[in-house]
């Protein structure tokens, strides 16, 4: 797979290095000629210029590549980078790094981004995960705007407990995608039973996150018992 990686910084050089790990091709642009000799980065390709620039990109073959990453520290040019990426260029896969949370909001389709990596978002979404049972953590927004895998980790006195996952009232735009039991991944079916500690994963439209959260509590469970 070959990947353009916009940005040599800290962020830009460890998903480089991760990548060369398992044998892709990696081009990184830069426009700082310093950050060649201090990455220590074996087997990448460099181009020294400005990676909003079509000339740059061009020079890239950016239209050669799977998967463009916008990794700067400046969120505007990572918006730019994928714009042109989609746009000029055809790049099936745009990933774009977000500095700042306020700007979250911008960076979906309409600027060419496939897949939004909010640092601080994802950090708090980790924070919460390890220390929230019972409640519906966002992992990763996909599509940005569309649809996120979100975690809930089923308690103990969880009306889950014991029934089947297809006995889980899901809203239409949700699925179960795995299910983590004693540091265990299992891919789920219809008639797996669920146990109290079980870290559920669910495929989601963003939409559909309350429907979902309430359907996985035992409000949603009492509800329905009720109707």
């Amino acid at each position: 797979m070959r990947v353009v990686i916009a940005g040599a910084g800290s962020v830009g050089s460890s998903i480089a290095r991760e990548l060369l790990g398992n044998k892709h091709e990696i081009l990184l642009i830069d426009e700082k000629p310093e950050v060649i000799g201090r990455s220590g980065l074996k087997g990448a390709k460099w181009l020294i210029g400005d990676a909003c620039e079509l000339t740059t990109l061009k020079d890239a073959r950016l239209e050669e590549a799977d998967v463009v990453v916008s990794a700067t520290g400046d969120d505007k040019v990572n918006l730019v980078v994928s714009l042109l990426a989609k746009s000029e260029f055809g790049v099936g896969r745009t990933v774009g790094r977000v500095n700042n949370p306020k700007n979250d909001w911008m960076f979906d389709d309409s600027w060419g981004v496939d897949v939004a990596v909010n640092t601080p978002r994802l950090m708090t979404a980790l924070v919460e995960e390890a220390v929230e049972i019972g409640d519906l953590v966002r992992l990763l927004t996909l599509q940005t705007g569309v649809s996120s895998i979100v975690e809930f980790t089923v308690p103990q006195d969880s009306p889950l407990v014991g029934g089947t996952i297809s006995s889980i009232h899901l809203p239409e735009d949700c699925a179960v995608v795995a299910v983590l039991r004693d540091d265990s991944p299992i891919t789920p079916s219809p008639d797996d039973v669920v146990e109290g500690g079980d870290e559920m994963f669910f495929l989601a439209a963003i939409a559909a996150e309350d429907e979902l959260r309430a359907a996985l509590s035992a409000r949603g469970q009492q509800d329905d018992a009720e109707e």
